[in-house]
């Protein structure tokens, strides 16, 4: 293209083929009056007619660029991939299988002048979410409401723009799979970057969901942790020291009281109590000398 666009919006693709026709579509004429833009379709490595489809739209819409996986490296590798060979400083994400509602997007890139990420949050008045995963999100969006000590309308929405030189600061550590977005969302907001979230409505998928209830929510625990041990050890930690020193409070007055003798398991829970404690102090000012 001549000129740079105004935002690349990367679309991972994934034996999308029943939805990407329709996704790409609504995508090139809800972003027309932008002018400048592009979209960057990342084919992960399907192995049904995905790449096919998508050369095909490639003949039909001169914005849409196709990049390739030789296999499926995940949801969040594909997002690398696009940023890699996206031409704009602005980037957009969103998904191939009909979920969100791309015709928001452009007020998303609107808002984003003023902000270092605009997201979409999925609390508009048209929202389906399977009701098995409403059980596990439940838990880990007050988990990371306590990380990044705010209330976050969604931890990890498909749908948002965000600088990429942002997202590059955090590349090291955003992973490989759908814990991406989660990942982006503690990073940026505990660093104290301008996060704005937009209700938008969220729709049933076309095809099968990627998502696996128990196997994903169990990274997405071990992402959270390891995230909010790199930007906020004090938060996860705190926690876990309080609940010690509760068991040691318990224990002593148990020894001193009624047994009339210190215990070793008084001693041990003392022991680990310090431990624990100074290790959060200690990671909590490694932290905050990193900032500097």
């Amino acid at each position: 293209m001549a000129s740079t666009p105004r935002v690349s919006v990367l679309v991972p693709c994934f034996n999308e083929e029943n939805a990407v026709d329709e996704t790409i579509h609504k995508l090139d004429a809800a972003l027309s009056p932008l002018g400048d833009f592009e979209i960057v379709a990342i084919d992960d490595g399907s192995v049904d007619r995905t790449l096919e489809r998508l050369n095909a739209l490639a003949t039909r819409y001169s914005r849409l660029r196709i990049v390739e996986h030789d296999r499926n490296r995940g949801y969040g590798a594909a997002l690398k991939t696009g940023m890699r060979h996206a031409a704009s400083d602005m980037i957009a994400i969103t998904d191939a299988d009909g979920t969100y509602p791309v015709e928001d997007l452009p007020r998303l890139v609107e808002l984003s002048a003023n902000y270092d990420m605009v997201v979409g949050a999925r609390t508009g008045s048209d929202v389906t979410y399977s009701k098995i995963r409403k059980i596990p999100k439940y838990f880990l969006h007050r988990w990371v409401n306590w990380i990044v000590n705010l209330k976050v309308p969604d931890i990890n929405s498909g749908m948002r723009v965000f600088r990429k030189d942002m997202a590059q600061k955090f590349v090291r550590i955003l992973p490989n799979g759908f814990s991406f977005t989660i990942t982006i969302t503690i990073s940026s907001l505990r660093n104290n970057y301008r996060v704005r979230y937009e209700p938008i409505n969220y729709y049933q998928r076309t095809g099968k969901s990627k998502i696996h209830p128990i196997k994903d929510t169990l990274r997405f625990l071990q992402i959270i942790g390891r995230t909010g041990m790199y930007f906020a050890p004090l938060r996860i930690l705190a926690p876990i020291v309080v609940l010690l020193g509760l068991a040691t409070t318990a224990s002593l007055a148990h020894d001193l009281f009624v047994l009339r003798d210190l215990t070793e398991k008084s001693l041990l829970l003392l022991v680990s109590t310090f431990n624990v404690g100074m290790f959060a102090m200690l990671a909590d000012m490694i932290d905050k000398r990193s900032q500097v």
